[in-house]
Order: structure tokens, then sequence, then C-alpha cells
């Protein structure tokens, strides 16, 4: 599968060494209730508690750092249905620069107000993929901030599989590694770290049918359209770019969807009975582990985030 050049592993070792001091070393977890629930030994990585409560901020602080002075003098700018939003808001604020922040009208509440309070400057577009394009460009037009996007750029992938050099780095018997998938960063750079420290692991993606582009892809060898923004999984709406669908080619096994009702279920269960709040896109990893026969296996799953509108709970 060839497309776009990905990070290589010493990028994501670059990366780690870039944003240490500016983003938590998240725990990990484990529950026997949720061993038997899931019928694995799963090994639970908290970027629920990291900075801004996802693993975004790794990638865009990696992204952010990694300007020169030039570059970081025009301010950045993106587009996100929320935690890249609010991450390169607290990344630009971190480093001085102003943040341009494009997101759908549908965002979550929660998120919104965190861009906002991290200083981020946000313009609304309708929910779908070609007006973000749209008037991301427009605002880039106006302002000249370089363009860090959310999953397509080695130093958001880079950054993102950080969480899971962690996790290998940490948990010396995994056997499987799971993480969920929307436009592929997170897991593009998951198994990049994951392969690059212990080649034998399993990697596999966890994606919402209802955005199931993905697992198409992946199963048929074709980059497929983003379908209609519909999942709960407000985080895994978009689709995959040429680089992750490349990389994720590559490196993962396989990519299991999950209903709606299995996202809910899983959310609900690793609330109450670990304590971890964590937002749809998160259990869908969750979900996905509990899906498939995985009995005996050893298998770390990246909590990608715990960004929840309370105010729009699924029970």
């Amino acid at each position: 599968m060839t497309g776009p050049a990905g990070p290589g592993f010493p990028d994501v070792a670059a990366a780690a060494a870039r944003i240490a001091g500016h983003v938590h070393h998240t725990p990990v977890f484990t529950s026997h209730l949720l061993d038997e629930w899931c019928g694995a030994g799963v090994v639970l990585k908290a970027e629920n508690l990291q900075r801004i409560g996802a693993f975004k901020i790794r990638g865009a602080t990696n992204a952010v750092l990694s300007l020169s002075d030039d570059e970081a003098g025009r301010g950045v700018a993106g587009h996100s249905s929320g935690n890249h939003a609010a991450a390169l808001a607290l990344a630009a604020r971190t480093r001085g620069i102003p943040a341009h922040i494009v997101m759908p009208s549908n965002s979550a509440v929660v998120k919104k107000a965190a861009v906002e309070a991290y200083g981020g400057i946000i313009t609304e577009c309708e929910p779908t993929v070609a007006a973000r394009d749209e008037m991301l460009a427009e605002v880039l037009a106006a302002t000249g901030a370089v363009e860090i996007h959310p999953f397509d750029d080695e130093r958001i992938i880079a950054g993102a599989g950080t969480a899971a050099l962690e996790l290998v780095s940490e948990v010396d018997d995994l056997d499987v590694v799971v993480a969920p998938v929307g436009g592929g960063g997170l897991l593009s750079g998951t198994s990049i770290a994951t392969h690059g420290l212990r080649p034998g692991i399993r990697v596999i993606g966890a994606e919402p049918e209802l955005a199931g582009d993905a697992a198409l892809g992946i199963a048929t060898g074709i980059r497929q359209p983003p379908m209609p923004p519909v999942t709960i999984a407000d985080g895994l709406r978009t689709s995959l770019s040429e680089r992750t669908f490349g990389i994720i080619s590559r490196h993962v096994e396989a990519i299991v969807t999950v209903t709606e009702d299995e996202i809910v279920e899983a959310m609900r269960y690793v609330w109450t009975r670990t304590k971890l709040l964590v937002e749809p896109s998160a259990a869908v990893a969750v979900a996905a582990v509990r899906r498939t026969d995985l009995a005996g296996a050893r298998v770390g799953v990246i909590l990608s985030g715990g960004n929840v509108d309370v105010d729009a709970l699924p029970w």
C-alpha cells in the first residue's frame, strides 16, 4: 500500500522527548470486572486523564513545538469536532501564538467551551467534511496561519503514537493493542509505536458501524469516502486520509466495528466499574474488545478521551 509518507518509530521517540514536560504521562488501569466482561485481560491507557482530557494534546504539542519561529509567528489554524481543537488552542497558548479553529456547528458544547477557555478563536461551519475544508481555507487566507491538520500530518501522528509508546514500554506482556479510529492519526501512531518496540504485538482498530469507512477500506483495499456524521462517537466521524490509510493498511491487523448500543453499553460499564469517565469515542475501543474473541490475551486499550457533554448523556 502506497501513499504519502508517514513518520517512523524514530519520529515517535523524538516526539516523546519534545513534548515531555508539556503533557502528562498518563496512568494505566486494570479491573477484574472489566476482564470478565470483555473476556480478556484488559489494560486501560487513560488518555481521558490527559491534558485537555484527550490524547490529542500529544500531537498538537509536537506539531506546534516543531514550528520554526517564523512559522509560529503566523499562528496556527485547524478544523476539528472538539478534542484537536482544544489541544491546538492549548498548545498554541503554551507557545504564545494565536490558534484559529474551525468547528462543526454540532460539536459538543463541552468541547466548544474548552476551546474558548484555552484562547482558541472559533469559526463555525456546517457539519460536513467539505464545509470544514472550505471554511478553513477562508480562515487560512484571512490570517496567514499555518495549518495543523487533526490527523493527516506526520507530526500529529508521531505525537499521537507517544501514548502507545508509554503503554508498551510500561506493560511488557501485551499481546494486542486496540485504539479507536476516525481520521486514523491515533491508530497510525499507535501501530508505528507498538511495532517499533515489539513487532509481534497485534494492533487492532475500533470503529462505529455508522462511521465504518475505515473497516470497509481496509477490507477492500480501497480508501472510502466519509459516511454521514451521525454516530454518537463524535470524535470518530471523519474518514482516513491517504497517509493514514497507507499506514494502517501496513500495520493494523483488522478494524472491528461496533453498534451505537454497544458503544453506550461500554461507556456506561467503564464509568460504573472502573470510575473512569470516558467519552463515546474511547468506549468504542472497549466495545470492540468485548466483541472480539481475545480469550486469554493481554490487551492494551487506548482510552482516547473523556470529554463528555453531561447535559446530553445517552441514558
